[in-house]
């Protein structure tokens, strides 16, 4: 039984090895590359690694489902008030990114409600963007690797809603009437990098040092989401005494690996049949 256990785990090792990056993350440059999250600042997970890709040439794309519009304990706003907050919020912390605001994509769905909205409809536009943007990679939450992974709602829906748009992406006769009357065509994304992942699955590290302050500088930008804005909010700016404390805490949450700053994701190259086995 030692043995077999052993050999289970040498396979298992030797698939993260297999499955790393051909060319280190750190050099990729010319590639589109689209990230799938729920809510605006989800991105946060891996903006490290998106400033670094943006400033080395290659093109991002932020695609979110819901406008955030119930995140905050303030009473006082409305969900209109604050999905206007959260969108000016995530274009200023994609602007310190480096990453321009055109390249930003709401598809508007309301907060917290992502499953109990028409799948079929949200994984139509999700596909509608796939076939636009035609990435080679895709960032999106980690479904889970052999077994599935909990994650609060919203989460939940959009690491399954972003498998399954890649999914039917690449099929030309699932959601045909894009290609008739869009003028869009099929398309199989090659690569992902999935974040907020196991830590058990994590088998590429991307080193962020060189962009640590600049995603310390775009995080402070959610104003609604940290101290007294997520209670009261009189944005769209911190002031001086809770933007150093949001930005000393948030300097204490890096992972440090091998002694450097870094961000932490499940890469898989292949058809997305087999994005969790």
């Amino acid at each position: 039984m030692k043995k077999v256990t052993i050999f289970f785990f040498l396979a298992l090792t030797a698939q993260i090895a297999f499955t790393q990056p051909d060319i280190p993350v750190e050099q990729w440059t010319g590639k589109t590359i689209m990230l799938i999250g729920a809510h605006p600042d989800d991105d946060t997970y891996s903006q490290g690694t998106l400033a670094m890709l943006q400033e080395h040439g290659n093109e991002v794309f932020i695609v979110t489902l819901t406008t955030g519009n119930v995140g905050t304990q303030d009473t006082t706003l409305s969900m209109t008030d604050l999905a206007n907050i959260r969108r000016q919020e995530e274009l200023a912390a994609l602007k310190v990114l480096g990453i321009p605001g055109d390249h930003y994509i709401n598809l508007g769905y309301d907060d917290g409600m992502l499953e109990y909205q028409n799948k079929k409809d949200i994984v139509a536009n999700l596909v509608r963007q796939i076939r636009k943007i035609r990435p080679d990679v895709l960032f999106a939450f980690d479904p889970g690797k052999g077994s599935q992974r909990w994650r609060k709602a919203d989460h939940r829906s959009a690491s399954y809603l972003a498998a399954d748009a890649a999914r039917a992406a690449m099929w030309p006769l699932l959601f045909q009437g894009q290609i008739t009357n869009e003028g869009l065509k099929a398309f199989t994304i090659p690569a992902y990098m999935l974040y907020d992942c196991d830590p058990a699955a994590i088998n590429t590290w991307v080193d962020i040092s060189a962009y640590k302050d600049k995603k310390i500088d775009a995080m402070a930008k959610y104003v609604s989401q940290w101290s007294s804005g997520w209670y009261k909010y009189t944005g769209p700016t911190l002031s001086p005494k809770e933007e150093k404390e949001v930005k000393e805490k948030l300097a204490r949450h890096f992972t440090l690996h091998d002694g450097k700053t870094m961000e932490g994701f499940r890469y898989y190259k292949g058809l997305p049949d087999n994005i969790g086995r």
